[in-house]
């Protein structure tokens, strides 16, 4: 028996121990009463309502500081708010239960009986798990979980690993990972987890799972916190020696040729139609960048796995940065092979599907290329290139009138998603180019067209609509389709010198168009911002939109980068200080390394611009100041568009014009700041689509 020391001696310590948390139940007992909101607590807390929701129903737990700080508000409310004064909540029905999936009992408030978890959903059984690794180990979510729509993939597309061995799924599911090394997880992920995502195509592959690991879990299973080099830290690599490459190999999976990085791919040669492939991206690695995650690295794991559920439900599991993301979607909703009869066997076969771009790489037309191209430097082509650039164009000071001058604001337009809405219904080539010689103009047909627009004489006040610069062009160049017809629609006539066409075509971005525009369409209704909003009660939505949820936002800020991104990707330059002029780099094995159909989308969207701009000046009489990729500057008698824009005597806005509105293509204001920088930039002769934060850099480069 013990003695009364060794009694004393365990009290003293059990004292002396860090108090923990009031039961889950108890905590919101205590907001309650105290009158405060989730969303509120969220915002004194410095991290989101969702957390406060996993605080509150025992799917999380916070740590330090935040923990700290959390223990000292509930003391706080606990000495003036006891239990007494509020009905304590009932016991759970079935506490037995409760205890074997590791989690606090919840009460019936929380989460109702029929809610209730009565066992792990079950994982497909590929191969005996060693412990109950499917089991989540925290009580459900408040709300009954919808049945899953793959029964293969019961617990979502992705889990953030922690170094407890707590893998954070979407709606909330943790489940316990057992793993020690990176081998372990990949037979972890694979066989027990019940992680992946359906195809999004019926003729596509179903997604792989998704392990994001935090910086603790890296170090757990023997990797760096963090990549340190000469070069960026996403082109960095682990060496081929490092132990855990060697663990990799050694246990028979491989690498794809990216090697080792912030997105590692480990696979394993498919059985039959069954894929055997885990996507990793490790957060301290730099994996998610912050300008198309903003506050992503912040955040809880829990609220990391949200944020990428989310976008992963919406747009695709991510494959990569967001730039990876927007090109594997484009080929995931247009797969490039289908099941076709083979008439000699009878058997099934992979054939070629109608719309897509194939399995081949195909070069492009010599003006498609960048100078750097093999189809250039072997053929020593002189002929020029096609510049079709977003605007970057200042209107000269010498142009502005008295009455411009006396205005006393400049307001920014911005238009949502200008490259989204530019790949709607955009007719493409599917097939290689042709070259022909003085071909009578088509504008459905699409490619490449010399031509001497230089005669077309348009207002100075405007932009040209044929140049980047926003300048008169001076002799041929060479144009896409959108742009010589443009000049055509403007009444000029145009006769091309040559030309380089495509003969099979088709609308190869719908489809991608169609997901991404629905994605952000819900990302901004989840934020409070709806198409059913008046012009004034948009614009005052939009104001306060990003201080909705730090999550959310997250989200719509992704699904921006992956428009921009992904259409950048479509003529990724050569990268590395290795790189030697006309060598094939890796991008170009790609069937979608297509400069033209990049080209179509930003032609399309520039002279969708100037049609707005010529339309507003006839409209209204104002003329821009300036116009920097989708966002135009005017001058305003006041600081908002509702004091310049057309308005027809029914409050409606006129048709043809700027219009305000959360689509694709439609107006929101913009600060000019970013405006007045990039015209700064210029000034000093410096490119600002490759200096200002954000998407539109990758339209010039892709990542």
């Amino acid at each position: 028996m013990a003695s009364e020391e060794e009694l004393f001696a365990n009290v003293d310590a059990l004292l002396e121990e860090e108090p923990q948390l009031p039961h889950p139940a108890e905590r919101a007992r205590l907001r309650e009463a105290a009158g405060i909101t989730q969303a509120r607590l969220a915002q004194a807390l410095k991290t989101t309502t969702q957390t406060v929701k996993n605080y509150e129903n025992g799917r999380s737990e916070p740590k330090s500081p935040r923990l700290e700080a959390y223990q000292r508000l509930l003391r706080g409310w606990a000495e003036r708010y006891p239990a007494h004064s509020a009905p304590v909540p009932d016991a759970p029905p079935h506490p037995e239960s409760r205890k074997t999936l590791g989690g606090p009992p919840a009460s019936e408030e929380t989460e109702p009986e029929s809610a209730a978890p009565t066992g792990a959903p079950v994982a497909p059984e590929r191969s005996a798990p060693r412990r109950p690794a499917t089991a989540p180990r925290r009580p459900a979510p408040q709300t009954p979980r919808q049945p899953a729509a793959d029964a293969r993939f019961p617990h979502g597309p992705l889990a953030v690993l922690d170094a407890d061995g707590s893998a954070y799924g979407v709606d909330g599911i943790v489940l316990d990972c057992p793993a020690a090394s990176v081998p372990e997880l990949v037979e972890w992920t694979l066989r027990e987890s019940g992680l992946g995502a359906p195809r999004l195509h019926r003729n596509g592959k179903d997604a792989d799972p998704l392990i994001v690991l935090t910086a603790a879990a890296a170090v757990k299973l023997g990797l760096p916190e963090r990549l340190e080099g000469h070069e960026q830290r996403r082109s960095l690599r682990l060496p081929d020696d490092h132990p855990v490459v060697k663990q990799v190999t050694k246990a028979k999976w491989q690498l794809t040729q990216r090697g080792f990085g912030p997105w590692a791919r480990i696979y394993r040669k498919a059985h039959g139609t069954q894929r055997q492939c885990v996507q990793l991206a490790l957060l301290s690695w730099d994996a998610l960048d912050e300008r198309s995650w903003p506050g992503l690295a912040e955040m809880e794991p829990a609220d990391i796995a949200r944020v990428l559920g989310v976008y992963a439900q919406r747009v695709i599991t991510p494959r990569g940065s967001t730039a990876v993301s927007g090109l594997e979607l484009m080929t995931a909703l247009r797969p490039p092979t289908r099941a076709v009869r083979d008439e000699t066997t009878g058997n099934w076969i992979p054939g070629h599907n109608p719309g897509s771009l194939g399995t081949e790489p195909m070069d492009p037309a010599p003006p498609e290329a960048t100078p750097e191209h093999p189809v250039v430097v072997n053929s020593g082509w002189q002929g020029g290139f096609l510049n079709e650039e977003a605007y970057q164009w200042v209107r000269d000071v010498d142009l502005l009138t008295d009455d411009e001058c006396h205005l006393p604001y400049a307001v920014g337009l911005d238009l949502n998603t200008a490259f989204l809405a530019a790949a709607a219904r955009l007719t493409v080539g599917l097939s290689a180019p042709d070259h022909f010689r003085a071909p009578q103009f088509n504008p459905k047909i699409p490619g490449s067209w010399l031509v001497d627009l230089s005669h077309v004489d348009l207002d100075p006040r405007l932009p040209s609509p044929f140049t980047p610069s926003g300048e008169r062009p001076v002799g041929p160049a060479w144009y896409q389709t959108h742009t010589v017809a443009y000049a055509q629609e403007l009444g000029y006539n145009v006769r091309p010198l040559e030309a380089y066409l495509r003969r099979e075509t088709g609308a190869y971005l719908d489809p991608w168009h169609d997901r991404l525009k629905a994605a952000y369409l819900d990302a901004l209704a989840d934020l409070g911002v709806t198409r059913d909003l008046d012009d004034k009660a948009f614009l005052a939505a939009m104001e306060r939109h990003k201080e909705a949820d730090p999550a959310l936002t997250a989200v719509l800020a992704a699904i921006k980068a992956t428009v921009k991104g992904g259409i950048g990707k479509l003529r990724e330059r050569p990268q590395g200080r290795h790189y030697k002029e006309g060598e094939r780099w890796p991008a170009l094995e790609r069937p979608t390394w297509r400069p033209d159909i990049r080209a179509a989308v930003i032609a399309k969207a520039r002279v969708n611009m100037h049609r707005k701009l010529l339309n507003m000046s006839r409209m209204t009489g104002l003329y821009p100041l300036a116009v920097l990729s989708d966002c135009v500057v005017y001058p305003s008698p006041g600081p908002s568009p509702l004091d310049f824009l057309p308005y027809a005597a029914s409050g409606k806005p006129q048709p043809g014009g700027f219009r305000l509105g959360p689509s694709p293509g439609m107006a929101k204001l913009e600060g000019v700041q970013e405006m007045l920088w990039a015209v700064d930039l210029m000034e000093k002769g410096l490119n600002p689509s490759r200096h200002v934060k954000g998407g539109d850099a990758v339209l010039d480069e892709g990542e």
